[in-house]
């Protein structure tokens, strides 16, 4: 198989991801499913040689990421109390 025709398809895959992240009512489910479509969209800008796709993407990862610590985290204090 064409590698450009996979990574097309990983293009593909990354947006269904986030488009399905945008549909979760649950906030936690939606950093997760948002983190995952992100990172696959940085992977495919760097195969393309997109560099303005992964690098706006994985500044997106990042802060899905710093979400879901802060989520974590409060629950954790929530159960401390």
């Amino acid at each position: 198989m064409d590698t450009g025709l996979i990574w097309e398809w990983v293009g593909y895959l990354a947006s269904a991801v986030v488009a399905l992240s945008l549909m979760m009512a649950d906030i936690k489910k939606l950093r997760w499913w948002n983190l995952l479509g992100a990172a696959l969209f940085v992977a495919y800008g760097m195969a393309i040689s997109a560099i303005p796709v992964a690098l706006v993407n994985f500044f997106i990862v990042i802060i899905d990421i710093y979400y879901l610590i802060k989520i974590y985290r409060e629950e954790r204090q929530a159960q401390v109390k």
